[in-house]
C-alpha cells in the first residue's frame, strides 16, 4: 500500500525541513502559514487523510535485480497495485486515458514507471505521487556547452521565480544536469527522492562524491532571496532544499532540467 502511505504521511526529512523553516521565521503571518502546513501533516497522518486533495499521478521508480523474475509480469503487478491502493485508500483518481480526449480512467492508472537494473535478487519500489500544480512548472533548457555555472543558476532560479506562489511553496527543487533532454528531466524528478539536507551540512565545493553540493547550497540561497515564501506570503523560505543529479553528456550540449515539488513532497519505499 505504498500509494496510500505516500499520500497520507509526509516524509520525515520534509517535515523536519518545515519545522526548521518555522523555527527560523521571524515574520508572524508567514510563521503561522508554516505552522498550518506542519499541523496539516500531523492531522493527515493520525486521521488517515490525504496530505493534499491532489493525490497525484503515481510515479514508480523500480530498482530490479538482474536475477529477478516476476511471474505474470512486473508492470502488470505495479499497475494492479496502484489501482488497488487508490481504491482502498479512497484517493482521488486524476489520470485520463488520453491527454487530448481527457476521459478519466477512474482508477488512477496507468502509473509512470521508471526501471533501473541493479545486481542481485531484490526489487526496490519507490512510489512518488506527483500533483500537477507543481508538475506544470517543470522546465528544460538545452544550454550551449560553453555555458557556465552562472547560466545554470540563472535558469534554475528563473524557473522558480516564474512559478511564484502557484505551485504551493515552500518548494523542494529537483535539478537534472547532463545526459539528453529526456534523461535530464528524469534526473530532475529522481533528485526529489533524495533527503532534504539541513543547510549546515552542505559542503562549500561544487563537486564531491555525493554530487554538486556547493551548487545546491548556492541555488538554495538565491531562491530564498526571491521572497516568494510559504504559499506566496514572503519570508525566508521559498524553498526547503535543492537537490541535483548529474550525468555525462555530449560535447555539443548542456541539458538542464528543473522539476519542482510543492511543500507536500511525498514518496514511500519498499524492498522485496
Amino acid at each position: 500500500m505504498l500509494c496510500v502511505k505516500a499520500n497520507l504521511e509526509l516524509r520525515p526529512d520534509v517535515l523536519s525541513a518545515l519545522k526548521r523553516a518555522w523555527s527560523s521565521e521571524t515574520n508572524t503571518p508567514v510563521k503561522e502559514i508554516l505552522g498550518i502546513l506542519i499541523e496539516n501533516a500531523r492531522l493527515a497522518k493520525i486521521k488517515s487523510l490525504p496530505l493534499c486533495q491532489d493525490t497525484g499521478i503515481a510515479i514508480v521508480f523500480v530498482d530490479i535485480g538482474e536475477d529477478v523474475n516476476v511471474a505474470g509480469g512486473l508492470a502488470r503487478a505495479i499497475i494492479d497495485g496502484v489501482r488497488d491502493g487508490y481504491r482502498r485508500g479512497y484517493l482521488r483518481k486524476s489520470v485520463v486515458s488520453s491527454p487530448l480526449l481527457r476521459k478519466n480512467t477512474n482508477d488512477n492508472t496507468p502509473p509512470v514507471i521508471h526501471y533501473n537494473v541493479i545486481p542481485g535478487r531484490k526489487i526496490k519500489l519507490t512510489v512518488m505521487p506527483k500533483g500537477f500544480g507543481c508538475e506544470n512548472v517543470s522546465a528544460l533548457a538545452m544550454l550551449k556547452p560553453t555555458a557556465g555555472i552562472r547560466e545554470v543558476k540563472d535558469f534554475v532560479v528563473g524557473v522558480v521565480q516564474k512559478a511564484g506562489p502557484n505551485a504551493c511553496p515552500p518548494y523542494v527543487v529537483g535539478v537534472g544536469i547532463g545526459g539528453t533532454a529526456d534523461y535530464a528531466m528524469y534526473l530532475a524528478k529522481k533528485a526529489l527522492l533524495h533527503k532534504v539536507t539541513p543547510r549546515s551540512r552542505m559542503g562549500n565545493i561544487y563537486y564531491t562524491r555525493k554530487g554538486v553540493v556547493g551548487l545546491e547550497k548556492e541555488l538554495l540561497r538565491e531562491i530564498n532571496r526571491l521572497n516568494i515564501g510559504p504559499m506566496g506570503f514572503g519570508g525566508r523560505t521559498t524553498a526547503l532544499g535543492v537537490k541535483i543529479l548529474t550525468y555525462p553528456t555530449h560535447i555539443a550540449g548542456l541539458p538542464v532540467a528543473v522539476n519542482i515539488s510543492c511543500h507536500a513532497l511525498r514518496s514511500a519505499i519498499e524492498e522485496i
